[in-house]
């Protein structure tokens, strides 16, 4: 699915771009300016920089140290100043507004409850603090021209023992904001089986969850998500490269979990960035969503930690767009196939693709259409 034109989206056309986004976790989305000011509030005396420039660049540096564990440690900070129910409303308001201006029409923020209770809120309390800040977010979005809508995704960790409880949470708030569960954390030593108990409850009461798995751990960590767990979508899955090969001619055969994975169009939530600063990739070129796009996996591309990475929608699909070519057309397939993943209703997911989406790229594609006939009249000489 390629463009008939040569020419390749400007990045103003892809900020312009309606985008969906199903993996960004909320935690490591902060503004850093929030950060230092959220600090001082709480009285955080932690943060390893209070210039608001300088403290993002220690993030992303902290982040590309290529090892999972110590990128997962940068989010002590901005938990910590995140346990009010004031710090959240602020932060998922803010995290709303930032998507909306990027271009994002639908996002899936994920975050961990069982993290925000050190100042003595409940679970519950933290759930409706942050479907507030989103409501908010998405108000103030709409009054500055941008449209976005967000459900949220509530996360346990892999090496606590609260898997279940999150999961009766989730069920609890999945009529008011909340669209599915999540597991997250170091995969090394803490399988997605650990927590079964929570995915046939989940599998029982016919709701949604997505499973980190195929980022730092390989293909083990994703059969179980799948065989075992009965996920929805794979969190990154990016390992699945594994059970791929690929001969010397060009030649491409897939291992029986791969195909599994491809025929039955599980969703794999891929985000460039990060896996290069985890060292799940080695670079943008070598990333496996070149070869996965080509034999028609069911790809999205996602952000995971915008203030750790440094990035946003519209530079993931920057660097893609400069690595491999990609056009409109191929943005909107990856649109298309996130939007098609989500955990909102059937006839609310086509609505979003056929009334937002679709006649969003074609908008944009028509300015080619434009651009050439100008470009083709001025050349006419009289």
């Amino acid at each position: 699915m390629t463009s008939e034109t040569p020419n390749l989206p400007t990045p103003d056309q892809i900020r312009r771009s309606p985008k969906v986004l199903l993996h960004d976790h909320l935690d490591g989305g902060l503004r850093p300016g929030t950060i230092i000011e959220l600090a001082r509030e709480v009285g955080y005396e932690n943060l390893p920089e209070t210039d608001a420039d300088k403290l993002g660049i220690w993030f992303r540096e902290a982040a590309d140290s290529g090892s999972l564990p110590r990128y997962l440690e940068t989010f002590a900070h901005t938990c910590a100043v995140m346990q009010t129910k004031a710090a959240l409303f602020r932060v998922a308001a803010e995290c709303a507004e930032d998507l909306a201006e990027d271009g994002v029409v639908y996002a899936e923020i994920r975050y961990a409850p069982e993290q925000h209770l050190e100042a003595g809120l409940t679970l519950e309390e933290v759930v409706e603090a942050v479907n507030d800040g989103f409501r908010e977010g998405e108000r103030r979005a709409k009054a500055n021209g941008h449209r976005i809508r967000i459900g949220a995704l509530l996360t346990a960790m892999r090496h606590a023992a609260r898997a279940l409880e999150i999961a009766e949470l989730a069920n609890r708030y999945r009529d008011n904001g909340v669209v599915g569960f999540d597991i997250a954390g170091a995969e090394a030593g803490f399988p997605p089986t650990r927590h079964l108990d929570a995915f046939e409850y989940l599998k029982r009461e016919n709701n949604h969850f997505t499973i980190h798995a195929g980022e730092a751990f390989g293909l083990p960590s994703i059969w179980q998500a799948l065989q075992w767990c009965g996920a929805d979508r794979l969190g990154h899955g990016v390992k699945i490269i594994d059970d791929i090969e690929v001969a010397a001619d060009g030649s491409v055969k897939l291992g029986r979990l791969a195909s599994y994975v491809r025929d039955k169009r599980i969703p794999l939530e891929m985000c460039p960035t990060s896996n290069l600063q985890t060292a799940a990739a080695a670079s943008y070129a070598e990333h496996p969503i070149g070869l996965l796009r080509k034999l028609h996996f069911r790809l999205t591309v996602n952000t995971d930690n915008r203030l750790m990475s440094g990035t946003s929608m519209s530079r993931e699909f920057e660097h893609l767009v400069d690595t491999f070519g990609y056009t409109l057309d191929d943005m909107q397939w990856f649109t298309v196939n996130a939007m098609k993943s989500a955990f909102i209703p059937f006839d609310e997911r086509l609505a979003m693709i056929n009334e937002v989406i679709k006649p969003g790229y074609a908008e944009l594609k028509s300015e080619w259409l434009f651009q050439q006939t100008a470009s083709t009249s001025g050349s006419v000489s009289a």
